[in-house]
């Protein structure tokens, strides 16, 4: 018997619900007298040059989504920090791949998903014809509007469903301060990151387990306006199709 995986953001739904309520129950080595976490305690690490929001540069290849009666998503990619990445997203771009596709996965203040042929959240395959390891990069996170790949519990799992996160900014589920008190080896960021994660927002208990390998430039107007359609709450799919026209590959004319 064949077994089918579900490439959906597994981590991503397990750390939510553990996060949800971790306000005033981290470590009480990071907790002030009032219960909440004391982040003037934490220790975090050098900072690293952080690429998501670097500026593309004419002649950059960029990636733009189509997305029928919504309008257009453009998208940086970082084929220096996620090689693998950026070229399975443009090799299936260019094929064509992700042609009339929809965002089969929509969870308003956390991500929009697609890129699954199956548009349930069982299929899709890289241009190598199954899965790829795209790891990690310390130089991308996954703040409002960063791109990456779903997968079904490692990045060795990448195929060619992806999702943009859409949080409002400064918005998070769960603080770099409140994760890393809960646990300070597995959440553990550079400081500058915390910075920005503070000043932006998005999903820090995604980092380390997803590749992400692009950030929106354009469109995010875009993204937001797909979160708010009326979904299943079963499966979180929209009820009315949110189609991606096409996806296609352009350099930038800055």
């Amino acid at each position: 018997m064949t077994l089918k995986k579900t490439a959906v953001l597994f981590a991503a739904v397990a750390a939510a619900a553990m996060f949800t309520g971790c306000k005033g129950e981290p470590d009480s080595a990071n907790m002030s007298l009032d219960g909440t976490v004391d982040e003037s305690s934490i220790k975090w690490l050098p900072d690293v040059e952080i690429h998501n929001f670097d500026a593309p540069q004419a002649g950059d290849k960029i990636a733009v989504i189509t997305v029928k009666d919504y309008g257009e998503i453009k998208i940086k990619l970082f084929p220096e920090d996620a090689d693998k990445g950026v070229e399975n997203f443009t090799g299936l771009a260019d094929m064509g791949y992700y042609d009339e596709l929809i965002f089969h996965r929509v969870i308003p203040n956390f991500m929009i998903q697609g890129g699954d042929p199956h548009a349930d959240g069982t299929g899709g395959k890289s241009i190598w014809g199954g899965e790829f390891d795209g790891g990690t990069s310390e130089h991308l996170y996954h703040f409002t509007g960063a791109v990456a790949y779903a997968n079904s519990g490692a990045t060795s799992t990448n195929g060619s469903q992806f999702y943009i996160v859409n949080t409002p900014d400064g918005y998070m589920e769960s603080s770099c301060a409140e994760l890393h008190a809960y646990d300070p080896e597995q959440y553990n960021w550079p400081a500058n990151v915390v910075d920005k994660y503070n000043e932006v927002g998005g999903v820090p208990f995604l980092d380390g387990g997803y590749t992400v390998f692009g950030q929106v430039i354009e469109g995010m107007d875009v993204v937001r306006s797909i979160a708010e359609v009326e979904t299943n709450p079963d499966n979180d799919k929209p009820l009315t199709a949110v189609m991606m026209e096409s996806v296609r590959i352009e350099e930038y004319q800055g």
